[in-house]
């Protein structure tokens, strides 16, 4: 059963990013541990004051569409460049959720409301403006949050944390800031906990976004231009990002909204013009599979399978043809020899199927669209990369001499593991030579046999579907070739 789609955006007010090296914020990192945190540079035509950056944050769009110029909303153009949650609520009909106690984001105050039409809203302004009131308003509001995410299905919500902001502005970005990022993090952790205790957390995908709008000045206050002021944050984790990943390029504000899209699989309208993009990441490790990924060796194994299938009796249907697809010799000598009418042993077929195998492999084999570019890129970059192939060690060396070796650390062939393809064993015995945790690597495929080892080893897979089809999934993406990676990830010197 396919996984449902959900994203969470929490936005913490005025966070330093300074301060996150010095003051413990175990939830914060647990996020950006199992995807990325990165700095985010506001700007420079963006005023370093909340309504700006957080209307680019939720719309997409920078300022001089959604004209958001200070903390009075008045002129805005938010019905024409909508927030997220407003869009998908409008547009879509899906179920979105925003909570925040900061008045212009959900009421009439001050030119608002700038998140517009959410499905579900909750606001608790604070009693006073003090750090005090401000710390109950954000406790407040993280409880309702807590209710609504466990017991309701919103499928993209946006929580606002405004303390640590009014904070800073009243006492500077001392001792009580700190604390008060500290039980921002607290909160952020009861979120966290609400989605892991929803009844079909396991039947879901989640997406969760971590992000600031602007620093401060050590005396407190911003909204001038100095790199304290104008360096922001972001820390996203999902099925669709490695753990540990870093951005392909520089990270803005206007891309957190696309990658709420993203994480939805929701295509943006041209006429939206967003000016975000979702974020493309390198992963700490690659594994690489190689027939049909690397090389175009599926169709000769195609037809050393019919070839010997036919040699004993059988001819192959195409559905017959495609279940090899993937498969080891072994797994497939035990296929043909329920097959083929003509007595037989499960040993003589599987040298049979090497041994043809191998003939056509050393007759010559091409490289698939994209995979010399991207080996070479490996290489020059020093990537952590395996091979992970199903066939044998014979085969697999004959073409390493095609492929050059020496991108790779380590080779895994089939029999090298205690279970091949489509078990997790040779993807998890990959991960482990490249001293890297599975969910840290990207596994890229091209059969649903080698897409079906790679999740359940824990890894995100990159499938180019070369003879059969593959159905995308969270944590999967499709891709018509290699050269698709190499166009995300951008060029070399932007790594």
């Amino acid at each position: 059963m396919s996984r449902a789609r959900r994203v969470l955006v929490v936005g913490i007010d005025g966070v330093r990013l300074d301060t996150l090296r010095r003051v413990p914020t175990p939830h914060l990192d647990a996020v950006a541990d199992a995807g990325f945190l990165t700095p985010v540079t506001v700007g420079e035509e963006t005023p370093t004051m909340s309504g700006p950056c957080w209307a680019t944050i939720v719309t997409g769009v920078r300022v001089t569409k959604h004209a958001v110029w200070s903390n009075d909303f008045s002129g805005h153009r938010l019905g024409v460049f909508p927030d997220f949650a407003t869009r998908l609520a409008r547009q879509d009909g899906r179920r979105t959720y925003v909570a925040a106690a900061w008045e212009p984001l959900v009421t009439v105050a001050d030119g608002g409301p700038m998140l517009r039409r959410p499905t579900r809203l909750t606001h608790h302004a604070p009693a006073a403006d003090t750090p005090a009131a401000w710390e109950e308003a954000d406790a407040s509001t993280v409880r309702d949050a807590v209710a609504v995410l466990t017991h309701e299905d919103p499928e993209a919500s946006f929580v606002y944390l405004g303390a640590p902001d009014e904070t800073a502005h009243h006492l500077g970005c001392g001792d009580a800031y700190e604390a008060s990022v500290a039980a921002a993090d607290r909160r952020l952790g009861d979120l966290l906990a609400a989605l892991r205790a929803r009844p079909c957390y396991e039947d879901e995908a989640w997406t969760v976004l971590v992000v600031t709008d602007h620093g401060h000045r050590d005396e407190g206050g911003h909204g001038g231009g100095s790199p304290v002021e104008r360096t922001a944050w972001l820390a996203c984790a999902g099925p669709d990002i490695t753990a540990g990943a870093r951005p392909a390029r520089p990270v803005r504000h206007e891309d957190v909204a696309a990658q709420v899209y993203a994480a939805l699989d929701r295509t943006p309208d041209s006429h939206w013009t967003l000016d975000g993009r979702e974020v493309p990441t390198v992963p700490r490790g690659v594994l690489l599979d190689m027939d049909g990924t690397l090389v175009d060796t599926e169709p000769l194994w195609l037809e050393a399978s019919r070839a010997v299938a036919a040699a004993h009796g059988h001819h192959l249907t195409e559905e017959e043809g495609a279940a090899v697809l993937g498969r080891t010799c072994a797994d497939t000598a035990v296929a043909l020899a329920r097959l083929c009418p003509q007595p037989t042993t499960v040993a003589g077929l599987e040298t049979g199927l090497e041994d043809a195998f191998l003939a056509a492999v050393e007759a010559g084999v091409e490289l698939r669209p994209g995979a010399r570019a991207l080996l070479d890129r490996l290489e020059r970059e020093g990537l952590p990369t395996a091979l992970v192939s199903a066939s044998p060690r014979r085969v697999v060396d004959t073409v390493l001499r095609t492929l050059g070796g020496e991108v790779f650390r380590t080779t895994v062939a089939d029999g090298e593991s205690d279970r091949s393809k489509p078990f997790p064993d040779p993807y998890l015995k990959a991960a482990a030579r490249l001293g890297l945790p599975p969910e840290a690597c990207l596994a890229v495929e091209d059969s649903p046999t080698g897409v079906t080892a790679a999740e359940a080893a824990g890894c995100r897979v990159l499938a180019v579907p070369s003879a059969a089809p593959i159905a995308p999934a969270p944590g999967r993406r499709l891709r018509t070739d290699l050269t698709a990676l190499l166009r995300e990830w951008g060029p070399e010197d932007r790594v």
